[in-house]
């Protein structure tokens, strides 16, 4: 039984050739080439970092030369996960998809270190045409049309939101005072387009509003999921 334990903590992996290390470095490298191709595809804009998606890369071919190092050997990967536990990461996630692309690089370097690499490029293409495919998608950007007016407008100004927009503007927000009322409704952008207009009207939401008179300011923010920089 002690022989059978400290058997498990032997270094049984044998020496890789200087080929093989090679080899699966190398096909790190590619795959890893595929997944920069589709950072840099499936973002656009402010949202895109070219640091990030060079650490993509770097961050495979890591994990593959972490994964040539540890192979079967358990002491070793235990003594790993312990170094590792300790690092914290603060950088942020500007995009929900950047958590994808990091757990792509990550697990590509895992199967190129472990030599599967059947699964590292069945799995990458799968991932690519997904992201290619989909990757583009952006959530619908939601309007805050913020208003303040006067006590006496408040009837009016709800009558006005609901005839240009029905039940889809959402109340999120209504302050008062003696004299003023603010309100906060969130409305889609679809339904703003062409500046607000409903069917058949002529006016925009903000020109029909300060034709009510006493409107103090009428404002149109833009607010979405994606942190730009």
């Amino acid at each position: 039984m002690r022989e059978s334990i400290l058997a498990l903590f032997e270094n049984n992996t044998g020496d890789l050739s200087p080929q093989a290390m090679f080899l699966r470095l190398a096909a790190a490298t590619v795959i890893a080439a595929f997944i920069f191709l589709s950072y840099l595809l499936s973002h656009e804009g402010s949202i895109y970092s070219k640091k990030f998606n060079v650490s993509l890369m770097a961050l495979t071919t890591i994990t593959t030369a972490v994964m040539i190092v540890i192979g079967n050997n358990v002491a070793l990967s235990l003594g790993m996960v312990g170094a590792l536990s300790i690092v914290r990461f603060r950088t942020a996630i500007k995009d929900s998809r950047d958590t994808i692309y990091i757990f792509w690089a990550i697990v590509v370097g895992i199967c190129c270190g472990a030599g599967d690499f059947q699964v590292a490029a069945g799995g990458s293409a799968f991932t690519f045409l997904i992201l290619l495919l989909f990757g583009r998608i952006k959530n619908d950007t939601r309007m805050l049309l913020i208003l303040r007016t006067s006590r006496t407008n408040e009837e009016r100004v709800e009558a006005v939101v609901f005839q240009y927009f029905h039940r889809k503007a959402n109340l999120r927000v209504k302050n008062t005072t003696e004299t003023s009322v603010e309100f906060i409704y969130e409305v889609s952008q679809r339904l703003l387009s062409g500046g607000g207009r409903g069917k058949g009207r002529e006016k925009s939401i903000t020109d029909a509003l300060y034709d009510l008179g006493g409107i103090e300011y009428c404002n149109l923010v833009a607010q979405n999921d994606e942190i730009s920089s």
